[in-house]
């Protein structure tokens, strides 16, 4: 399991919809969602080599968007594991 955090213009430009087509393209679960502070963020499940391809997309973003920073984080002890991948509520 890996955290992300999206940092530049993520919101408002197709973002979090780009997140979820490429996280379901690569069989990863788990969800995005937008922050009140301007960030996107992001936990993602799967396979060493789809995390490590999937995180190359985040940096590149969706093509409105301007990725200037991805902060990520191995999560060694998941307290959920998630079925599918998906939009959650912006907090």
């Amino acid at each position: 399991t890996k955290h992300y955090y999206l940092y530049g213009i993520v919101q408002g430009v197709w973002c979090r919809d780009f997140v979820v087509r490429e996280a379901k393209s690569r069989g990863i679960t788990g969800w995005v969602r937008n922050l009140n502070d301007g960030r996107v963020e992001v936990m993602a499940q799967g396979a060493a080599q789809a995390l490590v391809a999937f995180e190359g997309k985040l940096y590149q973003g969706s093509p409105s968007s301007v990725v200037e920073r991805v902060q990520s984080k191995f999560i060694t002890a998941p307290t959920e594991i998630y079925a599918d991948f998906r939009k959650r509520e912006t907090i």
